[in-house]
């Protein structure tokens, strides 16, 4: 009988060897459960993406600071990361880019595209740190929690 409890956790290591060196349980990919995520998100170019981060950041500008700052121009974009904490968490996409803003100067900007996490979730989401202007701390250190 003692012998037995000792098998049943050897058995479920040999299993899930990642598993049982991380000490963490497998779970359910993100695509296979009962409400399912696809996985289909935008990526890091694409312009419904920059567009949502330009209007979001210009209306948090003039609404919550009274600055009429807005992102006129995005360079040197590439992609950061892609469902960096595993299969199980809603798919993401984390990008840096460089933002123009309509004062002349140039800013590195962090963002995240995120399935289905915009309007009720009829649409992906974005969520965005521009250096320098994350005044009330969002982010803080730095954007760093912007990235993944």
């Amino acid at each position: 009988m003692r012998r037995a409890a000792l098998l049943i956790p050897l058995a479920l290591c040999a299993a899930s060897p990642a598993a049982a060196l991380s000490g963490r349980q497998e779970v359910v990919p993100a695509e296979r459960r009962v409400l399912p995520h696809d996985s289909h998100i935008p990526g890091c170019h694409d312009v419904l993406v920059l567009e949502k981060v330009s209007s979001r950041f210009a209306e948090k500008e003039a609404k919550f600071w009274r600055s009429p700052l807005t992102i006129v121009r995005y360079e040197d974009i590439r992609p950061i990361a892609w469902r960096p904490w595993g299969l199980d968490y809603i798919p993401r996409r984390f990008c840096t880019a460089t933002a123009w803003t309509s004062d002349g100067a140039r800013r590195r900007i962090d963002y995240s595209v995120r399935e289905d996490l915009g309007i009720i979730g009829a649409t992906f989401g974005v969520e965005f740190c521009v250096h320098g202007l994350d005044r009330n701390w969002a982010f803080a250190p730095n954007c760093k929690m912007a990235r993944p």
